[in-house]
């Protein structure tokens, strides 16, 4: 890699539109950290890309190429090349001011509060990272505060609807089969779509029907599945063991591809899209909506906090208690639905008319008519 290729400055666009970013070229500073990242970290590929890309185009905003200072030099006159180096220079010698300036350009680009605090997380790792080398002195992140973003609960679906997703493949074909497979596997074992991909055979023991699955930080667990995704897995082998292509350099990985090439993210989300479509479900549902209702079914259904936190592989307890909210959500429905005093439930007279309840202060010896009139103190 040349990492003395300039960055090329970049058209001003309108505050709506997000400029693309160029072809990626990582600074020498931002190599060091990805390469740290992968390396000691063991980050997975896909955050890594992540990562890159935020400080890509915190890049850009230092040399000017994207926000006001793109706007203000004029494009006759911004001929002036900005190396990686001179990118470096700049994020060493970064003051919080900047950063702020960099926040409000995400904002004029209607950036979500979500996708700020990612890119903001990635900056403090960066400056973190920078500081253990030695290279600067402060974070100029600490006196930025993350914007405090909107509490959504993870979608999920009920047990009706999980079960006409995992039918619409069906099993007659080879790809059909593999499809019905990979829907069982995650519902069955609440695994990321990443470690889904990743699976390979001799991660399996359909004979105990435990998985053992690569998670975030390269840390493997092992992760029980049922009986009906063992079916659809044996299933799945058997037609795969008749098809030639199957039987290539890539026959180490679980779930393959048409070609006989490992199967990608991008490739189970749309087996999913078209599936959702078949069964006449809401389209708005990803591959990580499988792995909320696996942990909501269990929690449901009386399952311990902690034990639903091994399965999912959280490092914190904190990141799986956004489960119990469902659960706490069911509760309040059976609760609405049973209680005499939640005012969903009501006690029916002889002649079927709902009668309320009287309140025990109204309700004495001698009637409802009666007063009530609190003890005196003393």
């Amino acid at each position: 890699m040349n990492t003395e290729t300039a960055y090329a400055p970049a058209p001003y666009l309108a505050s709506r539109e997000r400029p693309a970013l160029p072809p990626k070229i990582f600074t020498p500073l931002v190599t060091q950290f990805l390469d740290y990242l992968r390396l000691e970290k063991h980050f997975s590929d896909y955050t890594i890309k992540s990562y890159g890309a935020d400080l890509i185009q915190f890049g850009q905003f230092l040399a000017g190429e994207i926000g006001p200072a793109s706007a203000a030099t004029p494009a006759a006159a911004n001929h002036a090349k900005v190396t990686p180096h001179e990118v470096d220079e700049r994020a060493v010698a970064c003051e919080p001011l900047t950063v702020r300036e960099f926040l409000a350009y995400l904002y004029g680009q209607n950036y979500t509060k979500s996708t700020t605090a990612r890119k903001l997380a990635t900056l403090r790792s960066f400056y973190k990272f920078l500081i253990r080398r030695g290279i600067v002195s402060a974070s100029p992140l600490v006196t930025i505060r993350t914007p405090k973003q909107e509490k959504r609960l993870p979608k999920c679906l009920d047990l009706e609807q999980v079960q006409k997703l995992l039918e619409a493949p069906g099993d007659n074909d080879l790809l059909a089969a593999r499809d019905r497979a990979m829907l069982e596997v995650l519902y069955s074992s609440g695994i990321r779509v990443s470690e889904l991909v990743e699976l390979e055979t001799q991660d399996l023991d359909l004979q105990e029907g435990v998985l053992r699955v690569r998670g975030k930080g390269r840390k493997d667990r092992l992760t029980p599945i049922g009986s009906q995704a063992i079916k659809a897995l044996q299933r799945y082998f058997e037609l795969r063991a008749l098809e030639p292509r199957c039987q290539g350099a890539h026959a180490a990985r679980v779930f393959l591809n048409k070609h006989g090439e490992s199967l990608s993210t991008r490739s189970v989300r749309r087996k999913l899209d078209k599936y959702l479509v078949q069964a006449g479900l809401d389209p708005g549902i990803s591959p990580h909506t499988l792995r909320h209702s696996f942990a909501t079914h269990l929690l449901n259904n009386g399952a311990d906090l902690r034990s639903v936190q091994e399965l999912l592989g959280h490092q914190s307890l904190s990141t799986t208690q956004i489960y119990t909210h469902l659960s706490t959500s069911r509760m309040k429905e059976v609760y609405d639905s049973a209680h005499p005093r939640s005012g969903g439930a009501e006690d029916s007279d002889s002649d079927g008319h709902h009668a309320a309840i009287p309140h025990p202060a109204s309700a004495g010896p001698t009637g409802p008519s009666r007063p009530f009139y609190p003890a005196k103190a003393g």
